[in-house]
């Protein structure tokens, strides 16, 4: 598949007028799709990456390399068909529900153009937001605690739910990485053969 663009920072080019700015990082044809909340939550607002330069961020990190997402940990780290972003990208503020919804076109724009194969929201706002607007699962009262790597099935996407890393227990850093460990040991991708549809001999695949 082409590379929609061969850039790993803010690839589709968002601006806002806040200061830091925190643009989603990774490669924009990425199986994997990690979601945040902002930055004065998971981190970034010094070095302008996602779920950097804080202790949860780097254990996340660092889950992510044991699971196979990234290929080295860092700031930025080096990802291997992931993607990193948040709900909302300013850093100067704690948002508010009006901050969220102004900022939630760019969020369904890196989602609708990137067509992961899986969404892992981290934390209860993301995870809110993503059954609400991917899955068909109720989004008003999520279980972090229950749902913490485990599978559920979305609108066209397999959906990992991670505790936010700042509460995880040695229990909870295992339990994700023996979850996308075994993830990548089966064939996730969601997608629909079309060749029976179609005259010839190739296999077409669509997301």
């Amino acid at each position: 598949m082409k590379n929609i663009t061969a850039t790993q920072h803010n690839p589709f080019g968002f601006d806002a007028p806040c200061e830091p700015f925190v643009p989603g990082y990774g490669d924009a044809n990425a199986d994997f799709h990690v979601v945040g909340d902002n930055p004065r939550v998971h981190g970034g607002s010094e070095s302008g990456i996602p779920f950097t330069g804080t202790p949860a961020a780097e254990r996340l990190q660092r889950a992510l390399l044991a699971g196979g997402l990234l290929t080295e940990v860092g700031t930025p780290p080096t990802v291997d068909k992931t993607y990193l972003s948040y709900l909302f990208l300013c850093g100067d503020r704690d948002p508010t529900a009006d901050d969220y919804a102004d900022h939630e076109p760019m969020f369904d724009t890196e989602v609708r153009a990137i067509t992961s194969h899986v969404l892992l929201p981290v934390g209860e706002r993301a995870t809110r937001h993503v059954f609400a607007n991917m899955t068909a699962e109720p989004a008003d009262s999520v279980d972090m605690e229950a749902l913490h790597a485990t599978e559920v099935r979305g609108s066209g996407w397999l959906v990992y739910p991670i505790k936010d890393p700042s509460e995880w227990t040695d229990a909870d850093e295992d339990a994700l990485v023996a979850a996308l460990t075994a993830l990548l040991a089966t064939d996730y991708r969601q997608e629909a053969e079309l060749g029976r549809f179609l005259p010839g001999d190739d296999v077409w695949r669509v997301r």
